[in-house]
């Protein structure tokens, strides 16, 4: 397929291009009847298998991998959940699909669900999302209305209702077990595993959680397949990826890409560059819970999992946050450690007492009154978060610390040193008196 491949954004966006009059116009649903009409449960999953997809919420384990653990003929119930809880800071490229493409998350999730033989299936949709959530909602009831969800889709005899979960705006809730934990109407805490969530899930059912991005590429490979799905992007990581860019450039928004793409492309034609002609600092790949790369890492680098994980970071949930020379990487690190420790659930004492000291520690260099001891303190504590929580996020947040901590120590050495950023002139950087 030729460079440049598109997949989801496929249309121009309009005030009505999300309604399912323009959506049918467009071919949408075609692949639901295929799947419904002429392949069997067990070809669909064969076919999302051999595309390739891997998971675009920041772990990128193979779909087909996670969905051929669920026994067809078990006799239990299965579910599917369409994980929106799209809260890590920087992305926003779940909430593009939602708010302008919410019926092609519904036909796949329809599809998949053929797939996995689930009867009731789930989008948990975060709290704070208010126009996605109403342009999900609409779109579900425009897709019951033409017999597309619910009873007979088709008039196939397959059945399949989709429950739209509103969560309460906790970040640890976008983990998938916590996901479920709150659906089931819980305090979202993750759960320590195994056994997996594809054995015991939801209501201890089997249950498969996909992320939004990722569930929205099922149509496309039924209606094209799987070797066309792989003809983009490249052959261990094929397709493409919706990435959310933000921060000090030009023309921040959301950019279909394909996997292994020029990062430079990216931001300097696509993007316009830099804001008001700066230059580069560093990138936070994707979301804060990665680690930064400055210019010079991601100078020859391409968009491709392997190469920024040999990089020293990771393409995560595609968030990407432009980062501007002149820009206080104490006082950002800073922000990240406030999010942090609200978000923490304190469920875990490593991350609940962690969170809380790193969070103490830097606003106390902010002020002014760091010590010197303190830099190694926060290297102990991200480094013995690592691995000793229930979920990723206390893993996260000292990737995130030791990440600047690694390209960036020299500017909190001057803050302790001078009490005051190396941004000079810079007021907002200062340090409180």
């Amino acid at each position: 397929m030729a460079k440049d491949a598109k997949i989801l954004m496929t249309f121009e966006v309009t005030p009505t291009s999300h309604l399912l009059s323009e959506v049918r116009q467009r071919g949408g649903y075609g692949a639901l009847e295929k799947a419904l009409k002429t392949m069997t449960p067990e070809a669909v999953g064969k076919e999302v298998n051999a595309s390739g997809l891997q998971g675009r919420g920041g772990a990128a384990f193979p779909t087909g991998r996670k969905w051929s653990v669920i026994q067809l003929d078990d006799g239990q119930q299965h579910h599917l959940c369409a994980n929106a809880d799209e809260g890590e800071p920087g992305t926003f490229k779940d909430r593009w699909i939602l708010e302008n493409a919410p019926h092609q998350l519904i036909e796949s999730m329809l599809i998949a669900a053929y797939a996995l033989q689930v009867r009731h299936a789930f989008v948990y949709i975060r709290g704070e999302f208010d126009l996605p959530y109403r342009r999900l909602a609409a779109a579900l009831e425009e897709a019951y209305a033409a017999g597309l969800a619910g009873e007979n889709i088709l008039g196939t005899g397959f059945s399949c209702d989709i429950v739209i979960y509103r969560g309460a705006g906790s970040y640890v809730c976008g983990e998938a077990s916590a996901l479920l934990t709150s659906i089931e109407g819980k305090r979202g805490y993750p759960r320590n595993r195994p056994p997996r969530l594809t054995v015991k899930g939801l209501y201890q059912k089997p249950t498969v959680v996909n992320n939004v991005e990722t569930l929205s590429n099922v149509a496309w490979i039924v209606n094209h397949g799987a070797e066309a799905f792989k003809a983009i992007g490249s052959p261990k990581a094929p397709g493409t990826r919706l990435i959310s860019i933000s921060g000090h450039i030009a023309r921040p928004g959301v950019y279909e890409i394909e996997i292994g793409y020029p990062w430079r492309r990216l931001i300097y034609d696509d993007c316009g560059g830099m804001l008001h002609g700066a230059e580069l600092k560093c990138v936070i790949p994707g979301g804060i819970s990665t680690k930064v790369l400055t210019a010079a890492d991601i100078d020859g680098l391409n968009l491709y999992p392997a190469e920024v994980e040999a990089a020293g970071s990771s393409m995560g949930s595609g968030g990407m946050v432009a980062i501007a020379e002149g820009t206080c990487m104490v006082r950002l690190m800073q922000v990240m450690l406030r999010f942090y420790h609200h978000e923490s659930c304190g469920q875990c004492t490593p991350c609940r007492e962690g969170m809380g000291w790193l969070h103490r520690i830097i606003d106390r260099i902010v002020e002014g009154k760091g010590r010197m001891a303190d830099l190694g303190v926060m290297e102990r504590i991200s480094r013995l978060q690592d691995g000793n929580t229930i979920c990723g996020m206390g893993d996260a947040a000292g990737y995130a610390v030791l990440g600047i901590l690694a390209k960036y120590r020299h500017e909190f050495e001057h803050f302790i040193t001078h009490g005051r950023s190396m941004c000079e002139g810079n007021l907002e950087c200062r340090a409180s008196s």
